[in-house]
């Protein structure tokens, strides 16, 4: 008993100590972001004056992120639900091909997947309509898999035969039928690509041009021009976007909210 007690010490200690290793660089850069000089931390004094820059040199990329992850949320409710269904509901030759078809975009590095977007669309190069062809590429696959791992639980072919039976066209069937019983799959799914393209750089920063900077993009080179305070305000601004999106989530998933914890 005694050394199992020993253990949960022990146990209850590496965590902690993970704890503190992943989220000590988090609360060094939000200190950053409220300090004058960001290596005197909040002992030089306190100041907002860095979200302010944020907002007046990268707020346009706050915005454009935003813009192109809903229009993405969108184009995927719509294709990704109709595409989950008919992998779930028809049995056709092929299907398992075209799932692992799929799963490409994710498998191949982000460089490849954008200079073959370039070499395809190089009219629109300069338009926020390039980066969303590539935010739903790269993110297509996980609206359709959420979709499917909600179907593939129901026993969708008896649910149409009885919604037909009644008189129900296949409309009414998909829309008041099938997706009332798939809620959370498709919100998840949802708010998965949401996420998926705020958070996107890889691809994002080979398709961006100044005037079309994603908000990753606009981080990167906030870094990269070494404005460590201006950095940190941005991160924390993304924090504050991604962070809401997560947290639906886990409610979507049943787990408690993290926040809260488990009793």
């Amino acid at each position: 008993m005694e050394t199992q007690s020993g253990l949960i010490r022990i146990g209850k200690i590496l965590t902690m100590m993970v704890i503190v290793f992943i989220f000590a660089p988090i609360v060094i850069s939000i200190l950053g972001s409220f300090s004058p000089a960001w290596h005197k931390g909040l002992l030089d004094g306190f100041t907002l004056q860095w979200y302010i820059a944020v907002l007046e040199d990268y707020g346009h990329t706050i915005g454009l992120t935003l813009l192109i992850a809903i229009v993405c949320v969108l184009i995927n409710l719509a294709l990704g639900t109709l595409a989950g269904y008919a992998l779930a509901r028809y049995h056709f030759r092929g299907a398992k091909f075209i799932e692992e078809i799929m799963l490409l975009p994710l498998a191949v590095p982000g460089i490849a997947v954008a200079l073959a977007l370039i070499q395809t669309y190089p009219l629109i190069r300069g338009s926020w309509y390039f980066i969303l062809i590539g935010h739903v590429v790269f993110t297509f696959p996980f609206m359709v898999n959420s979709m499917l791992s909600g179907m593939r639980s129901l026993r969708l072919v008896h649910l149409e035969e009885a919604a037909a039976s009644l008189g129900a066209g296949w409309w009414f069937r998909f829309t008041q039928v099938i997706l009332p019983n798939v809620w959370r799959s498709l919100i998840n799914g949802m708010l998965l690509v949401f996420t998926i393209s705020v958070g996107e750089f890889n691809l994002s920063f080979f398709l961006t041009t100044p005037l079309t900077m994603t908000l990753p993009v606009g981080l990167f080179e906030s870094y990269a021009s070494l404005r460590l305070e201006i950095a940190s305000a941005y991160t924390i601004i993304f924090f504050l976007l991604i962070i809401p999106s997560l947290i639906a989530m886990q409610y979507l998933s049943g787990e408690e909210p993290f926040l809260r914890g488990n009793v």
